[in-house]
């Protein structure tokens, strides 16, 4: 795999971008920076980390998707490859939030945006940026976030780290390609607060009651509601009060 080292750059993801737009690149082509000024979350929330802290990465991905319709099946395969991959530096109680939160205990450690482009001959191209929070101490303002080194009381390497999400993900990948099911069920199981009554709010600002029960195959989550119905939101549809 290559991978290009950046001191500081606005994004991983739109430098990858970018550069996949001029270039063949090479398939797991991985770029990562020490400093990311402008980094991105879902719904266009900005990822901010302390410089030379934390892993901030993208990867490029090509050739695991055949249909647009899988697009979520790659969300499933990059969240527990992160999972897996920390699990092996003994990072407790590791969840997902739906959709792609990486959690230990009750607090965010991390972040994934998966943007991807189908090309005129119907392939799909994915860039996947990554958000650890690995050696960061201070998250003044942010009640609800954490990295390995606070919840570890150790420091970390990140080259380690990398390496370790970078096999995993091929491996799920290769997975994904011939077990699906079992990566969905691991997902499954995987998920924060899922099984559990909670509060959360729709995009009319209401707050209601319900409980995961787990995600469809197009990633919408599926809640149960206190007439025991099952309804299923989108990412701008719904939020999580936790």
């Amino acid at each position: 795999m290559k991978v290009i080292k950046l001191d500081a750059i606005d994004s991983t993801n739109e430098f990858l971008k970018g550069l996949s737009n001029k270039q063949q690149l090479e398939n797991f082509t991985i770029v990562t920076a020490e400093n990311q000024t402008k980094g991105k979350g879902q719904m266009g929330a900005v990822w901010g980390s302390e410089a030379g802290k934390n892993l901030t990465m993208s990867v490029f991905i090509k050739d695991s998707l055949s249909d647009v319709n899988q697009i979520f099946k790659l969300n499933i395969s990059v969240a527990l490859a992160v999972i897996e991959a920390l699990e092996t530096f003994y990072i407790p109680s590791l969840m997902i939030k739906w959709p792609n939160d990486i959690m230990s205990y009750n607090f965010k450690i991390g972040g994934i945006l998966i943007e991807n482009s189908i090309k005129s001959d119907g392939t799909v191209h994915s860039i996947v940026g990554l958000g650890i929070n690995v050696n960061q101490i201070n998250f003044e303002n942010l009640p609800k976030a954490s990295s390995l080194a606070v919840i570890c009381e150790s420091q970390f390497d990140k080259e380690k780290i990398l390496n370790e999400i970078v096999k995993k993900i091929k491996q799920n990948i290769a997975i994904m390609n011939s077990d699906a099911a079992s990566l969905w069920l691991e997902y499954t199981n995987k998920l924060f607060k899922k099984g559990i009554p909670m509060a959360f709010k729709d995009n009319s600002n209401q707050n209601f009651m319900g409980i995961i029960q787990g995600v469809s195959s197009y990633g919408k989550l599926q809640v149960q509601l206190e007439d025991d119905s099952i309804s299923e939101y989108s990412i701008k549809e719904v939020q999580m009060l936790y």
